[in-house]
């Protein structure tokens, strides 16, 4: 089977984990406050917070901020359900946003149309899907000019940039995801990155138990949560962002294989505007539209043939959840109800060669 994803991990990556195992020193020390100032360093920000995953960087972020009930908070309708769970887990309300198909991310056009028809919005949570940016410049100046706070959901986007400027600097909080699906992985894991050493505090005892992180003596100052990142997810993240750079251009030149692959077969493959660059979390493409309602039996043949896919990701508003409590329907969202029915995400990883490569595209013409 030709593996949708696998992590990128080596002896040298054991081998920290394994010296952090032996040590017995296993929570939020010296490897913790080493990971974090070294993402910090390559994320570009100037504080770095480490945490249990991504979903907690988001939660603790907009708690940080203070959303809470009564606020309201912009994120995108395509999306990983935690973007809008961690909103509600806070006692606040999401409002869904359309997305643009050129970078699968907020439209600022929908997200001024939000603006005109919610009031008490307070912040505004982009995703960069897939690992490109969305259109920061034009987010950002709409949550100042409405005086929202923006907090990046960048997950999927470590080492994206637009316009010469990194993911996870554009707004007040940037987060970072280490799944195993992404770049580099802590096997669960994330961060969040912020310019405001106010907001870093806070972050930091939300994390853990409310304890003061600079007091000399155990203090608790606030209602917290144990959301610590271990030592030896720690190691693992720093042998892991060690190799960023290659793995990175090495998911880039995977991803123009694929798009030279597919050339002149019958789907949309992901685009690189200028002026951005995409990391290729996933390389995802849109299949014809009256293939849509067979994505599912699709996805299965190309599994009976020896390749993994799944679907792009989810239409927020049409889960259960949101449908039920919101009343959502088909058609309120329609640039979503579009990409979310007809995206296909293919293998991509550093262990996947070209001829599985070559594999993945015949397989995929073939059951087109």
């Amino acid at each position: 089977m030709i593996r949708l994803a696998t992590p990128d991990v080596d002896d040298t990556d054991i081998a920290a984990v394994v010296a952090v195992l032996r040590c017995g020193t296993l929570v939020q020390a010296t490897r913790v406050r080493e990971f974090e100032r070294r993402a910090a360093a390559v994320i570009g920000a100037a504080e770095a917070v480490a945490v249990s995953n991504c979903t907690s960087a988001l939660q603790l972020a907009l708690l940080a901020i203070g959303v809470g009930p009564g606020d309201r908070v912009a994120v995108p309708s395509f999306s990983w359900p935690a973007t809008a769970n961690v909103v509600v887990l806070c006692g606040a309300e999401p409002v869904f946003v359309d997305i643009e198909r050129e970078t699968n991310g907020m439209d600022p056009d929908a997200l001024e149309a939000a603006f005109a028809t919610h009031d008490r919005i307070k912040a505004v949570l982009p995703v960069h899907a897939f690992g490109a940016m969305a259109r920061m410049s034009a987010i950002t100046t709409l949550a100042a000019r409405h005086g929202a706070f923006v907090i990046e959901d960048a997950a999927c986007a470590l080492g994206a940039e637009r316009e010469g400027r990194g993911a996870g600097t554009w707004g007040g909080i940037g987060c970072f995801s280490f799944h195993p699906r992404k770049a580099v992985t802590t096997g669960e894991g994330g961060v969040a990155v912020t310019a405001d050493a106010a907001i870093a505090r806070r972050i930091r005892a939300l994390r853990n138990h409310g304890l003061d992180p600079d007091s000399a003596t155990p203090e608790f100052i606030a209602p917290g949560y144990n959301m610590r990142l271990t030592e030896f997810q720690a190691a693992l993240g720093l042998t892991q962002l060690a190799k960023l750079d290659r793995i990175l251009e090495h998911r880039r030149r995977l991803a123009r294989r694929y798009t030279e692959l597919l050339a002149g077969a019958p789907v949309v493959t992901p685009a690189e505007p200028p002026g951005v660059r995409h990391v290729f979390q996933s390389y995802v493409v849109l299949l014809p539209c009256d293939l849509a309602p067979r994505r599912a039996s699709l996805i299965a043949t190309l599994r009976g043939r020896g390749v993994e896919t799944t679907i792009g990701t989810h239409h927020l508003p049409l889960t259960t959840y949101f449908r039920q409590r919101y009343r959502y329907r088909p058609g309120d969202f329609p640039v979503t109800d579009d990409v979310f029915s007809r995206a296909l995400t293919l293998p991509l990883h550093t262990g996947l060669a070209e001829s599985d490569q070559v594999t993945v595209a015949e397989a995929l013409r073939a059951a087109l």
